[in-house]
């Protein structure tokens, strides 16, 4: 535990060093992670197989290894970071009006990532971009002990490529999780569930440390009637089961329009058998596949598996525990109180649940705790989009689709709401990463000569401080007529 200790001291030495404030120095610390990214493709697609049995398609797919962190980390290096880093001036006073305020932005101090074994790369580095921009602060990087593969690599690689003393790794279980939070951060970000959440934020309240918690949840998708149902479903089918249903933001279960029960239920039955497949990203007919993902571990296995117990299943419910292996599941006729209904599944498991109305449809989802994410399939045209909006509370919407809205830097990524729903609070990505992990000093710079102005607020209080006061009020009542 020494060595988490020690780490700790040098990443604060270095921080207040004042290395990493040059925007020229973050620059190249963004341009270490793009090379590290693209040169490790094989490593990084190798670690992702071992954990979580994702073919080489997925790991560029789903963990963005070559598409979204290359993209973003270049788009804030070449264009953004410049802009973002700059100071903002802001409107003036009538009082203030020969003075300079304006917004300084500066790095927070040292920063821990906690991040999450479902996306163990994307889920560490995405974040870390985040931080390196925002003014320069210094990253500890705690990668989730249960992707032991990715762990291990991240721990070899990121020394590698970034200054060892700013951006430390540290590896292994809860023990060493529990002693890095005794630590005093400036900032932590965790990305997890609903329970080590707490232990983070009790953890950050005794150094009144402010915490990001990104956590998932219990995250709807209503289909309206009326829609192309062989589009939809086969959206919801490639946003629910990729990873073997591992991921935060997928569509947790369904609500549908009942004048559609009957289509909606076979042709999600067609996407799974026919037509998903045809894309060959997933081939699942038996447990040795290599192009179908597997469960993280043993528990979370046995956990998926007894959500499905005591349920109507129109398709898959079965599962090889020695291969961490489910097939992807259809339940019916689903009872809203039973447990399956009650917690995040994640894992290859899809309740689709039957409402009489759009009204009763966002009742349903209000008397829930918020989601991470709200999906709604409606005509383009339609008001149902709006009003579903408008009346319902998420972290984020997308319409017409699923997970896709996250890969957008423009858009904020964070939960809302209490963490017994899972959602979370705070965001990030793009632009609101950089205002995440930076401080935004307010600055107000005047000039030293002139102080007649002034007098007034100076003791001793006499006439000639009444006169100046009436003076500057008459000036002042004038100025906001002006205005």
């Amino acid at each position: 535990m020494n060595k988490i200790s020690d780490a700790m001291k040098r990443a604060r030495a270095a921080f207040s060093s004042g290395r990493t404030r040059p925007l020229q120095f973050r620059v190249q610390q963004l341009e270490a992670l793009r090379r590290m990214t693209k040169e490790r493709q094989t490593d990084i697609a190798e670690a992702l197989g071992a954990d979580l049995n994702k073919n080489l398609k997925q790991t560029h797919s789903a963990d963005s290894t070559t598409s979204l962190l290359l993209f973003e980390a270049k788009l804030r290096e070449t264009a953004k970071l410049p802009e973002w880093a700059a100071d903002e001036p802001v409107e003036k006073t009538p009082q203030t009006q020969q003075d300079e305020p304006y917004n300084h932005s500066e790095p927070l101090g040292v920063v821990l990532i906690i991040s999450m074994w479902s996306y163990p790369f994307n889920l560490t580095i995405q974040p870390m971009v985040g931080t390196i921009d925002a003014g320069g602060n210094t990253v500890v990087v705690k990668p989730s002990e249960l992707s032991e593969d990715m762990a291990s690599l991240l721990a070899t690689i990121i020394p590698q490529y970034l200054d060892k003393d700013l951006y430390p790794v540290i590896n292994r279980g809860v023990p060493e999780t529990t002693e890095v939070l005794k630590e005093g951060f400036d900032h932590i970000l965790y990305t997890g569930s609903s329970g080590v959440d707490k232990v983070v934020i009790t953890a950050a309240a005794k150094h009144l440390t402010p915490v990001t918690l990104e956590l998932g949840g219990k995250s709807p998708c209503y289909v309206d009637k009326g829609c192309d149902l062989d589009v939809v479903c086969r959206r919801i089918t490639w946003g629910k089961f990729m990873n073997s249903g591992q991921t935060c933001m997928a569509p947790d279960y369904i609500l549908y329009d009942s004048s559609i029960q009957g289509q909606i239920v076979e042709k999600l039955k067609k996407c799974l058998k026919t037509c998903f497949f045809l894309t060959q990203q997933y081939s699942f007919n038996s447990p040795g596949s290599r192009d179908y993902g597997r469960i993280i571990k043993s528990c979370h296995f046995q956990r998926a598996m007894g959500l499905i117990e005591g349920q109507r299943v129109t398709h898959g419910g079965t599962g090889d525990a020695a291969a961490r292996y489910i097939v992807p599941t259809i339940l019916v006729d689903v009872d809203p109180r039973s447990p399956v209904m009650q917690e995040e599944i994640f894992g290859p498991v899809l309740p689709i649940v039957c409402v009489s109305s759009l009204d009763k449809a966002i009742q349903f989802i209000n008397q829930r705790e918020k989601p991470l994410a709200f999906y709604v399939f409606s005509p383009a045209t339609s008001s149902v989009i709006k009003k579903m909006i408008s009346e319902t509370s998420s972290g984020g919407v997308m319409a017409n689709n699923v997970i896709v809205h996250i890969t957008m830097h423009s858009l904020p990524f964070g939960g809302v709401g209490e963490s017994g729903g899972h959602s979370g609070m705070g965001s990030y990505h793009g632009k609101k990463s950089f205002e995440t992990f930076s401080h935004h000093r307010s600055c107000l710079v005047r000039p030293l000569l002139n102080d007649e102005a002034q007098k007034a607020r100076y003791p001793p209080y006499g006439i000639s401080h009444v006169k100046l006061s009436v003076t500057y009020s008459e000036q002042r009542k004038t100025c906001c007529k002006v205005l």
